[in-house]
């Protein structure tokens, strides 16, 4: 889990650089079938993660790969699920609110996740047993990986405050989060003067790290994601402890599924 770990993390940090040159640019957006925008950052990190990832000899899943049917995907007992460039459109708002998302699934479930965030150089991820999750602002994208492991701190969600933080989207707080937010404002077994809500709004996978280091209580995600979108910050949520259940089934998201779609989830303690 180490070396894998370790192949991930530097392979987030190169395509967090290559995506800072495209960054500074007077970069051009395509709109692939889906809709969503892409750029040339999108698809050199691509190309870097995946010359990291494929001496490893275990299958990749990414958002800009071509994407195998499930017949093919079926009896993986273990897989990387990588977007390049998530929150695509923070980067192109140039917000700075974008990140490298790479986790490895096993058997369905996520068991390592990393996510960089090139503007701050701010690294989350899971320790190699994952049973804690780590996080590090580099001084440097030259920094060796046994200093990243030394010098990086451990996250908890831990909140002593009478507010509840709840993260939403940047792009989509729609109705249903909207009522879940009014549910909780509602609710009778809410504390005594712990009902009152703060909206925090941060894009990408960001939100899932804002709740692992007790930045926010509770994730509402009701709205489409994809497996790429949420692997790795499913990781590291797990590892700190917090759930991150699927609405439809009320297990735990899974993933490598026929469908990539995600169904809504929400992620709490």
């Amino acid at each position: 889990m180490k070396n894998n770990l370790s192949i991930a993390i530097k392979a987030a940090i190169e395509a967090g650089v290559e995506i800072l040159k495209v960054y500074e640019t007077n970069f051009k957006v395509e709109v692939k079938g889906d809709d969503s925008p892409l750029t040339q950052a999108d698809k050199n990190a691509n190309d870097i993660i995946n010359r990291y990832l494929q001496p490893t000899e275990i299958p990749i899943i990414s958002e800009e790969n071509k994407q195998l049917n499930y017949e093919q995907r079926k009896d993986w007992k273990q897989c990387w699920v990588v977007d390049p460039l998530d929150g695509t459109k923070e980067f192109i708002k140039r917000n700075g609110e974008f990140t490298v998302n790479i986790a490895l699934v096993k058997n369905g479930s996520p068991v390592l996740g990393v996510i960089y965030v090139p503007v701050t150089k701010t690294i989350y991820f899971t320790a190699e047993d994952a049973n804690s999750s780590k996080k590090l602002v580099l001084d440097s994208e030259k920094i060796a990986i046994d200093e990243i492991f030394n010098k990086a701190i451990t996250i908890k969600p831990e909140l002593d405050s009478d507010v509840i933080k709840i993260v939403g989207s940047r792009s989509h707080l729609n109705e249903d989060t909207k009522n879940f937010i009014n549910e909780i404002e509602n609710s009778t077994s809410v504390e005594e003067g712990k009902n009152k809500i703060e909206i925090v709004s941060k894009g990408s996978s960001l939100k899932f790290c804002l709740v692992a280091e007790g930045l926010a209580n509770i994730y509402p995600r009701f709205a489409p994601t994809m497996e790429w979108d949420t692997a790795a910050g499913d990781a590291i949520c797990r590892a700190v402890g917090l759930k991150v259940i699927d609405q439809a089934t009320g297990k735990p998201l899974a993933y490598n599924k026929s469908n990539l779609l995600n169904n809504y989830f929400l992620v709490r303690s």
